[in-house]
C-alpha cells in the first residue's frame, strides 16, 4: 500500500492547534465581556453597623476609669510587666488554637487558589497502544480478524467561557470566605492573649489572697495565744480561748482553697503555652502581686470598636460571601458555553499519523440543563441564606456593643466597690487596734476584741477579692474591645510584599545572569 508522508506527533500538537487559536481568541474575548448575574455586594444601608447608636461614644465609658484614646494593638504592654510580655509572646508562638487557626487559614487560601483556577483554558493529552484481537461477530464477519497493533494519540484544548459570571462570583465568594477565616484567626489571637493575661492575673491574685489569708490566720493565732495567757493568769476563761480557736480554724480552712485556685490558674496558663506546668517560667510561678495598669484603659468609640472587633469583620465577610453565592446560583439558570479544539491520530500502529488515521475537531459546546426548577430553588436558598447572614451580622454588632458596655459597667461598679472596701479596711484596722488595746488593758470584753478581729480579717479578704475582680474586669474589657491582632496583620502584609519583591528581584537577577552567560566560580 502506498504510504503518504505522515504527520509527526509534534506537528499534530504544535501546528494544528496553534493554527486554530487565532480564530478562537476573538470569540473568547467577546463572550467574556458578557454580564455577571447576581447582586453586587454592598454593605446594606440598614445594617446595624451603620446605626448612629453604634458609631457614637460607648455607653458606660463616662462612668468607668477609662479614656477615649485609641486602643493599642499590644494592650498587655500597658501592665509594664516583662514576665507577662514573655508569656504572651510564647503563647502567640506555640498555642494550639492558633496553630489550628493558621492551618484553617492556609486551607482557605488554597480554596481561593482552586476557585481562581476554575474555567479558562485547559488541555489534555492521551496516548494508548495495545495489541488486540477484535471479535469478528461484533462486525458481522465470519472470518477471524487478525491480531493487530493499535494506537491512539490525542491532544485537546478547551476554554470555558464565563458567560454569566458563575466563575467570577465563585472566586468572589472564595475570597470573602478567606477573609472571614482570616478574621476568625485574628479572633483566636485576641482570645488567646486575653486568656493568657487572665490566667496570669488569676495566679497572681490567688497568691496575693493566700498571703492575706495567712496573715489573717497568723493574727488570729496571736490573739488565741494572748487569750490563753490571760486565762492562765486568771483574767480570762476557757470559752474565750475556744471562741478564738474556732475563728482561727475557720480562717485556716480557707487556705487550701487559695492554693487550689493558684494551681488551677497555672495549669490553665501551661495549657495556653503548650507546656507542662513544671516548665512554666519560674518568675510566672513566683508571682504574688497583682499586675497593675500604668494608665487608664483607652477604649475609643463605637465606630472604632466595630472596625476593630474580628468577630464583626468575620460576620461582614460571611455576608459578602453569601451575597456572591446568589450570583453563582443564578448563573446556573443559564447555559454554559465552552469552545474546544482537538487533534490526534487513531488506528493501526503502523498507520498512525497517516491521512487515514489523523483527526481534528473545532467548535463550541453549549449545555443547558432542563428543567430549572431545582436551580431556581437553589437561588431562593442562597437569597434566604444571605438574609440570615445579614441578621447574623446585625446580631454580632449588637453583641459586640453589649459585651463592651457590660464590661465597662462591671468594671466601673467593681472599681467603686474596691475603693469603698479599701476605705472600710482602714477603719477596720483602726477599730481592731483600739479594741484589742482595751481588751489587753482589761477595759474591754473578749467578744468585742474577737468581733473586731473577725471584721478586720473579713474586710482584708474582701479587699483582696475585690482587687482581683477589678483586674479580671480589666482583662475582660480588653477582650471586649477586640484589640491585639493588628500587628500580625501588618506583619503578614509586609511578608506578602516582601515575597513579591523577592520573587521579582530573583527573576531580574536570573535574567541578568543568563544575559551575561552565568557567573564564574573559582
Amino acid at each position: 500500500m502506498k504510504r503518504i508522508p505522515s504527520i509527526t506527533a509534534a506537528r499534530v500538537g504544535g501546528t494544528l492547534l496553534p493554527a486554530l487559536l487565532p480564530a478562537l481568541l476573538p470569540l473568547v474575548v467577546a463572550l467574556n465581556a458578557c454580564t455577571t448575574v447576581g447582586p453586587n455586594y454592598r454593605l446594606p444601608e440598614n445594617a446595624m453597623v451603620n446605626a448612629p447608636y453604634a458609631n457614637g461614644a460607648i455607653d458606660g465609658a463616662d462612668a468607668a476609669p477609662v479614656t477615649q484614646q485609641p486602643v493599642p494593638s499590644k494592650w498587655w504592654r500597658l501592665y509594664d510587666d516583662p514576665v507577662l510580655d514573655q508569656l504572651v509572646m510564647e503563647a502567640l508562638a506555640s498555642n494550639t488554637d492558633l496553630r489550628v487557626a493558621a492551618a484553617n487559614l492556609a486551607r482557605s487560601r488554597a480554596e481561593v487558589e482552586f476557585a481562581s483556577e476554575q474555567g479558562g483554558f485547559s488541555g489534555k493529552t492521551s496516548a494508548a497502544f495495545q495489541r488486540a484481537q477484535e471479535s469478528a461477530e461484533q462486525y458481522l464477519l465470519t472470518e477471524k480478524i487478525p491480531v493487530v497493533n493499535e494506537g491512539a494519540l490525542d491532544l485537546s484544548v478547551s476554554y470555558e467561557i464565563d458567560l454569566f459570571g458563575k466563575l467570577r462570583r465563585g472566586v468572589e465568594a472564595a475570597k470573602a470566605d478567606d477573609e472571614a477565616v482570616e478574621a476568625a484567626s485574628d479572633l483566636a489571637r485576641v482570645t488567646v492573649v486575653a486568656d493568657v493575661v487572665r490566667a496570669y492575673v488569676e495566679s497572681c491574685a490567688a497568691a496575693d489572697e493566700l498571703a492575706i489569708a495567712q496573715q489573717s490566720l497568723s493574727l488570729q493565732r496571736q490573739r488565741v495565744k494572748l487569750t490563753q495567757r490571760l486565762r492562765d493568769a486568771g483574767r480570762g476563761n476557757q470559752p474565750d480561748v475556744t471562741r478564738g480557736q474556732t475563728q482561727a480554724d475557720t480562717l485556716a480552712a480557707d487556705i487550701p482553697r487559695f492554693v487550689a485556685r493558684r494551681q488551677a490558674a497555672q495549669y490553665r496558663l501551661a495549657m495556653l503555652l503548650a507546656r507542662a506546668p513544671s516548665e512554666l517560667p519560674p518568675a510566672a510561678l513566683a508571682c504574688s502581686k497583682l499586675p497593675h495598669l500604668k494608665q487608664p484603659i483607652p477604649v475609643g468609640d463605637g465606630a472604632a470598636l466595630l472596625k476593630r472587633r474580628p468577630d464583626v469583620r468575620q460576620a461582614e465577610r460571611q455576608l459578602a460571601a453569601s451575597t456572591a453565592r446568589i450570583g453563582v446560583a443564578t448563573a446556573a439558570l443559564y447555559p454554559s458555553v465552552s469552545i474546544g479544539a482537538s487533534a490526534g491520530s487513531v488506528g493501526l500502529a503502523a498507520d498512525l499519523f497517516g491521512p487515514a488515521t489523523n483527526r481534528w475537531a473545532f467548535g463550541p459546546l453549549i449545555s443547558w440543563t432542563f428543567p430549572i426548577n431545582g436551580e431556581r430553588a437553589r437561588v431562593h436558598q442562597t437569597q434566604a441564606a444571605t438574609s440570615g447572614a445579614l441578621a447574623h451580622f446585625d446580631g454580632v454588632v449588637l453583641n459586640a456593643l453589649r459585651e463592651t458596655q457590660t464590661s465597662l459597667s462591671t468594671y466601673a461598679s467593681d472599681t467603686t466597690r474596691a475603693d469603698a472596701l479599701r476605705t472600710a479596711y482602714k477603719s477596720a484596722v483602726q477599730s481592731a487596734d483600739e479594741t484589742h488595746r482595751l481588751y489587753v488593758a482589761g477595759r474591754g470584753s473578749f467578744i468585742d476584741d474577737l468581733d473586731a478581729t473577725r471584721t478586720l480579717t473579713t474586710v482584708a479578704s474582701q479587699v483582696a477579692a475585690a482587687e482581683s475582680q477589678v483586674a479580671i474586669d480589666q482583662v475582660n474589657l480588653f477582650l471586649a474591645l477586640g484589640g491585639g491582632w493588628e500587628e500580625d496583620q501588618k506583619a503578614a502584609s509586609a511578608e506578602k510584599v516582601g515575597a513579591k519583591m523577592g520573587a521579582k528581584m530573583g527573576a531580574k537577577a536570573g535574567a541578568k545572569m543568563e544575559a551575561n552567560g552565568g557567573e564564574k566560580h573559582e
